[in-house]
């Protein structure tokens, strides 16, 4: 959450020319309901069987880039399937700056809304650690500094994806 998924996957799919694709959007659109709502109806269970259902489909598709919500690898076989799919990429980012981030977005996040900032870089550790060995399945772990631009973060995974061969 927070850590620029769907930010840098749209440029990294527009720069080698694939289509681009955001689970948790999918999700709303299937659903005819925000992320949110399913939350507040379903609570976080009934949220993550839909995820894991869209999570299926979703992997089929080909010539794609699709970002993922934070939590997706860690339910189910879902890291399974994602590293079944395709080449999977974890951008690890420190919860300092993820917490930075998260205080000016503009998007309701279930999982952290009224958190007083230092509630929420302690919360972002906590799942952080909690969620480490999922992610840490991927393919390919991209450390992302704090001045990191997206332009250098993108030229950076496709140099990664191009150099390695996956099978």
């Amino acid at each position: 959450m927070g850590s620029g998924k769907s930010t840098v996957g749209r440029k990294l799919a527009d720069r080698l020319k694939l289509q681009f694709l955001d689970l948790d959007a999918y999700i709303e659109e299937r659903n005819l309901c925000a992320i949110p709502e399913i939350f507040a109806k379903e609570g976080e269970n009934g949220f993550r069987e839909k995820e894991h259902k869209a999570l299926k489909e979703v992997a089929d598709f080909e010539n794609i880039i699709i970002a993922t919500g934070g939590g997706v690898p860690c339910f189910f076989d879902n890291m399974q399937i994602i590293n079944n799919a395709g080449i999977s990429v974890y951008l690890d980012v420190h919860p300092k700056i993820l917490a930075k981030r998260l205080l000016k977005s503009k998007i309701d996040r279930p999982l952290i809304m009224g958190k007083t900032p230092s509630e929420l870089e302690d919360f972002l550790a906590k799942t952080l650690n909690q969620r480490s060995p999922f992610y840490q399945q991927a393919k390919l772990v991209i450390h992302v500094g704090e001045k990191e631009t997206v332009e250098e973060l993108v030229a950076k995974m496709e140099k990664l994806i191009k150099e390695n061969r996956f099978e």
